[in-house]
């Protein structure tokens, strides 16, 4: 095993630095401490993740690629939400609604960082504390965000966050996945199979309604493993022309949640999460103004795979649960086995 640490660039003032992580069998990851940004997941040959140079890449556009998310993952209507009876408004950054925590949340900072290991892998520990000052939500949170690569070749990520007044905690990762060969510039032929009967959904603004939508029988339906290509067709009469949008998983710690495949590498990925929820986005907006490893921006080069609970949750109990009590303490993990 092996850790090593350079200087990434700047952000704001502040030192960014990359930490790469490798385990017994050769396979790294790369993160950065803005953002807690997943840079690489590969075997010296192929990185799974999509990946730029520099952080203008990751900062000249409203993607999020690679970053960490919260307090609260996806969109929150107006802003808005209420706790033992007390109304919250914290920051607007897409239209009327909160996106990702808003401008100050886990994707916009430095973290501390700290790294350990032990026989059966290496993990880079970053640390932060949000305050209301910061980002508008309740509560001084002290948060934590492990990343560990093991020797079985899997990633994990654990968030853990504790706070001195009632907020919301929903994190996710937004990395995004390419798993073809260093040549491969989109996951068309790739193929998707997700644990889901049902989406959310969505009003004009990407507001979740609170109505269940079946996948049966729909471009959402990845019941079976599905190539995207066929899934992205069905969806050229929408305003994406391509999936924005949130699956409703069966929570699991020995079932994937999703699996990625690439047949011509013959590389794979499943993810699997104790939440509910699946973002999945086949970056349809992407353009030219960056550029990453697969080559300049452009619609379908990868695929997000946000996990967490279902987003707008305090405006639809029935979704579940986000709310840290204060006091207590809350952890949540991802984890992600690529196969080379």
């Amino acid at each position: 095993m092996n850790i090593s640490k350079k200087v990434f660039g700047e952000h704001e003032g502040q030192t960014v630095d990359e930490y790469t992580l490798t385990n017994d069998n050769g396979i790294s990851i790369s993160v950065l401490t803005f953002a807690g940004l997943w840079r690489s997941y590969t075997d010296g040959k192929t990185n799974l993740l999509l990946s730029a140079d520099d952080l203008e890449n990751y900062t000249n556009n409203p993607f999020f690629a690679g970053r960490i998310i919260g307090r609260i993952g996806g969109r929150l209507k107006d802003g808005q939400f209420s706790l033992n009876g007390k109304d919250y408004q914290v920051d607007q950054n897409e239209g009327n609604n909160n996106l990702h925590g808003g401008a100050n949340g886990f994707a916009n900072q430095v973290w501390d960082a700290e790294t350990s290991e032990d026989a059966n892998g290496v993990s880079l520990k970053l640390s932060k504390t949000f305050t209301t000052a910061m980002d508008q939500f309740p509560g001084k949170m002290p948060t934590t965000v492990t990343y560990t690569l093991a020797n079985d070749n899997s990633v994990t990520i654990d968030f853990t966050a504790t706070s001195d007044e009632d907020t919301l905690f929903n994190p996710t990762s937004h990395a995004y996945w390419n798993l073809g060969d260093a040549d491969t510039t989109d996951i068309l032929a790739h193929t998707f199979q997700a644990n889901a009967d049902s989406h959310l959904e969505f009003d004009s603004e990407k507001i979740a309604t609170g109505n269940l939508l079946d996948n049966a029988g729909t471009p959402f339906d990845f019941s079976q493993p599905t190539v995207f290509k066929d899934a992205i067709d069905g969806m050229q009469n929408t305003t994406e022309k391509g999936f924005d949008d949130i699956l409703v998983v069966k929570p699991s710690a020995d079932t994937p949640v999703a699996t990625l495949r690439d047949p011509a590498s013959g590389h794979s990925l499943k993810v699997y999460s104790q939440r509910n929820g699946l973002v999945v986005f086949t970056a349809n907006s992407f353009d030219d103004s960056m550029t990453y490893n697969r080559g300049v921006g452009h619609p379908w080069e990868a695929v997000a795979l946000e996990a967490q609970t279902l987003s707008d949750t305090p405006h639809h109990p029935n979704f579940g649960d986000v709310t840290l009590p204060a006091g207590e303490t809350k952890s949540y993990q991802i984890k992600f086995e690529g196969q080379f």
